[in-house]
């Protein structure tokens, strides 16, 4: 069963009175437990499409479905309680809350989840800060950390509510390479360890060289898909469904 799915997919924007086509009839399905790469050069529609899968965006004509069920009929408050209980975002910028703490800014989305009590919320924001090796900054403020320091808080931020998937929309972007290498192996070592499902839209080769899985775009299209085998890309045009995530060689 697919985690994702996206069929006959597009997306047209007005930018003044023209028509421009971001995405174009894309037809795509993974299943969970995928470390994905969305590639393409700027503006060919890889942010366009994250944003559609993450239920920010909502296509022009096509369906989405998570776990089989479809959301492109939702209602704009269901789609909002859909990203807070199942899909994690990580951003370029860091996106933290700059007068919170390191915890603070873990713990604000269990916040918007009432079910979720106090003592489970500390245990989570314990939890993931340990994950990211944050433990002894919980109580630093964003301006007292470094580019990777904050990139693991929001790393943190993004897994403390479970989510089925993590998105992240060029996270090695502000990174210097040193950091940025460090921040991919973090995300791969969870991907690895906890079977999180992490989604890219990049274009840096060093996350292309850590996927298991790509889908290049451009303009607008699915122009390549890539399955890894055996440290090899196995490349495929015509069919545009991701292949399986079972049974992937690392």
């Amino acid at each position: 069963m697919s985690l994702v799915r996206v069929e006959a997919v597009t997306k047209e924007y007005l930018l003044g009175e023209q028509k421009v086509i971001a995405l174009n009839d894309i037809t795509l399905s993974f299943e969970e437990g995928v470390f994905l790469a969305i590639a393409g050069p700027s503006g060919s529609g890889k942010t366009t499409m994250l944003n559609i899968i993450g239920c920010i965006d909502t296509p022009t004509s096509g369906k989405v479905f998570i776990d089989e069920v479809e959301v492109t009929c939702r209602t704009p408050d269901e789609l909002a309680d859909l990203r807070a209980r199942s899909i994690g975002f990580i951003f370029q910028t860091f996106n933290l809350f700059p007068v919170l703490t390191a915890a603070e800014n873990v713990e604000y989305p269990l916040l918007q989840l009432p079910e979720i009590s106090r003592d489970e919320r500390r245990e989570r924001v314990s939890r993931h800060l340990s994950i990211v090796g944050l433990e002894r900054y919980a109580h630093h403020i964003p301006n007292q950390l470094s580019g990777g320091q904050r990139q693991r808080v929001a790393i943190a931020r993004a897994l403390a509510i479970g989510p089925r998937i993590v998105l992240a929309d060029e996270p090695t972007a502000n990174l210097d390479s040193r950091t940025g290498q460090g921040i991919l192996d973090l995300m791969k070592e969870i991907n690895r360890r906890y079977g999180t499902t992490f989604i890219f839209s990049t274009h840096d080769r060093r996350v292309i060289a850590m996927a298991d899985r790509l889908v290049r775009i451009e303009d607008g299209r699915v122009a390549m898909l890539g399955l890894r085998v055996n440290e090899k890309w196995k490349l495929a045009r015509q069919h545009a469904v991701v292949p399986s995530a079972q049974g992937r060689t690392e």
